[in-house]
């Protein structure tokens, strides 16, 4: 990063995201050939490439756990508005939909973002070193928000069926909104210095040592240009979904394999910007990233599907079936064991990333 950071901005960085949405532009609404989907497909990787590098402008800008902050919430704002989107235009075929690409988003990040990360921070140093005191408690509440919008619907009484009733709606996005930004003044204020990088010693990483930071000038511009990005990332992921749901059809896949299939893309700058910061040693970002990106899906996403309830039709089906149930549960207490030493080597890693596998087997064998 810092060789990126002391030069320039690349041009293929400015221009792939604005030709990008171009091409959203031209495409939205439009059934695409196998030609356009190719090259939908080629500008959404650009995209997701670009936005990974001026994700890392800004995190050096404003420093961590602000730059982690900057990624995961400007992600799940971009995907919460697709969700609610769907929703409104799909009929009953979206009832479920939020909690399909939360739950999906939820397995993703605490699995395969955590997994990759530690697996990198330990085949890198054999040992992955991070904070226990600032993960453990992001993952206390992912936990706990995971646990009242997506498990207790399936155990309330005053509906039939996985859902609220208006008044349990409610109080879940608002406790939701709550905990989220609770969470977000300790990470920034109060307990600053549990969200920081450590090294093998227990020192405190306050900065980037290897690069001065960039001007506020390039900083601006890298924000501007990461909005973009995530726009197009989520726009085309969106346009090339009928030649997705088309692929899972043919496939013999379930429906709902589609949501999956969409949060992998939506993820992916998440993903490539957690893992390049675990080869810089930089694993307590990475988990930043991870558990941040998690907690956001969910404590923005449930206010946001309790507010457009009012103009949907029929019901929100939120409550998790058994599989998915246990597989939180297993995700749960695992991470619990993998945070409180905070240390970490290649198995923990393994064992995550074999759960998003088991989660991402199981969607497509239910």
């Amino acid at each position: 990063m810092a060789a990126l950071i002391r030069s320039r901005m690349t041009d293929w960085t400015v221009f792939t995201p604005l030709l990008a949405v171009v091409l959203l532009v031209l495409t939205w609404g439009h059934d695409l050939s196998g030609v356009a989907v190719a090259l939908v497909a080629a500008f959404l990787a650009g995209a997701v490439l670009a936005a990974v590098h001026h994700a890392e402008v800004v995190a050096h800008k404003v420093g961590e756990p602000y730059g982690s902050l900057v990624l995961a919430v400007a992600v799940t704002v971009i995907e919460v508005a697709l969700i609610v989107t769907l929703m409104i235009s799909g009929g009953e075929k979206t009832q479920s939909l939020a909690r399909d690409t939360v739950f999906a988003a939820v397995m993703i990040t605490c699995n395969g973002i955590l997994g990759l990360s530690l697996l990198i921070g330990a085949l890198r140093r054999r040992v992955a070193v991070f904070n226990s005191e600032g993960t453990g408690g992001a993952l206390a509440t992912v936990a706990t928000l995971a646990t009242l919008s997506l498990v207790v619907p399936s155990f309330t009484t005053s509906r039939p069926g996985p859902e609220f009733s208006p008044d349990q709606l409610a109080f879940a996005a608002v406790a939701s909104l709550a905990l989220y930004g609770l969470f977000v003044m300790v990470q920034t204020g109060r307990h600053r210095d549990y969200f920081l990088p450590v090294t093998r010693d227990g020192r405190l990483l306050d900065g980037d040592v290897h690069a001065d930071p960039p001007s506020t000038r390039t900083a601006l511009a890298s924000l501007g240009l990461l909005l973009v990005s995530l726009v197009a990332v989520v726009g085309l992921a969106k346009t090339v979904s009928p030649a997705i749901e088309a692929g899972v059809a043919a496939a013999n896949l379930p429906q709902a394999f589609v949501g999956v299939v969409i949060a992998l893309l939506v993820l992916l700058p998440e993903t490539l910007a957690a893992a390049r910061a675990a080869r810089r040693d930089r694993v307590q970002i990475s988990l930043n990233l991870a558990l941040g990106s998690a907690m956001a899906s969910i404590g923005l996403t449930i206010p946001a599907i309790a507010i457009a309830s009012i103009w949907l039709e029929g019901p929100l089906l939120l409550g998790l079936g058994g599989t998915q149930l246990t597989l939180l549960a297993l995700t749960a207490v695992t991470g619990v064991l993998t945070v409180v030493p905070g240390r970490a080597t290649v198995l923990q890693g393994g064992v995550h990333l074999v759960l998003l596998a088991a989660f991402v087997f199981l969607a497509a064998n239910p």
